[in-house]
């Protein structure tokens, strides 16, 4: 069944305006060709900046890294939903590990901000994924299952259609190891086959599972060849033009 291939790129916190605008335009300048999505997570002070210069390109949509819980009100340097929705933001993402093991989030806390992203009409970027200890002691498949069901199984059916799903692997992330290909695929089935018990095979065929962890140009071929793998959420080889449209190109 054909799903949706997406490259998104999360810069995290790099880039100043003005390098993030340039690197969005080269970016959006080179992706022509091919069907593959293109995502471009940017700092929150970039959004507006960058979503100016990518407009003209239907491939390319912009993502905020995060948001906060409450819709307004008193809390001082906070961005809400509403804000990153008038930036023109398509995506946001929730749920990184950087997020999760960092600022301390809580399934319950990122389920809620689901709810509230796809209230404003943008789709979230879910992610999954286990530290190295969980996976040495061969829990990883408990760990990814339950972030999911408590993520994302409270959501209708037409909900669920909305969300992209990135799996990463907690130890491949920022430290130059990847899953191989046999271990991405793997995951990526396992979360499709729970999906499918909750929401059946035909939505589970279509949801679009990223792989995210250490992607390069090197391997994304690769990985993206993978039966259960949709495109990557790509981190520090997004911050670099020529990589990054490699790795788009590796579909």
């Amino acid at each position: 069944m054909k799903r949706q291939q997406i490259a998104a790129g999360n810069w995290k916190m790099n880039t100043t305006l003005k390098e993030g605008v340039r690197l969005a335009s080269a970016v959006a300048k080179n992706t022509k060709t091919g069907n593959a999505l293109v995502i471009l997570g940017t700092p929150f002070t970039h959004l507006a900046s960058v979503k100016q210069v990518i407009k003209s390109n239907k491939r390319v949509k912009l993502a905020a890294q995060n948001c906060y819980e409450k819709e307004s009100g008193a809390f001082t340097g906070a961005i809400s939903v509403d804000m990153i929705k008038s930036t023109g933001a398509d995506y946001v993402i929730l749920g990184h590990s950087e997020r999760r093991a960092i600022f301390g989030e809580t399934d319950k806390l990122i389920a809620h901000k689901i709810d509230l992203v796809l209230s404003r009409k943008m789709k979230p970027i879910f992610c999954c994924g286990e530290p190295l200890d969980v996976r040495k002691a061969k829990k990883h498949k408990t760990l990814v299952s339950q972030q999911v069901r408590k993520g994302l199984f409270h959501l209708s059916e037409a909900d669920f259609k909305k969300v992209v799903i990135a799996y990463e692997p907690v130890w491949a992330i920022g430290t130059g190891v990847t899953a191989s290909p046999e271990q991405a695929q793997e995951m990526h089935a396992h979360i499709r086959k729970i999906v499918a018990k909750k929401y059946g095979d035909k939505i589970a065929n279509k949801v679009t599972i990223l792989y995210g962890g250490s992607v390069k140009p090197a391997n994304a071929k690769e990985l993206f060849s993978q039966t259960d793998v949709d495109g990557g959420l790509v981190g520090g080889a997004s911050l670099d033009a020529k990589g990054f449209g490699a790795i788009i190109n590796s579909f």
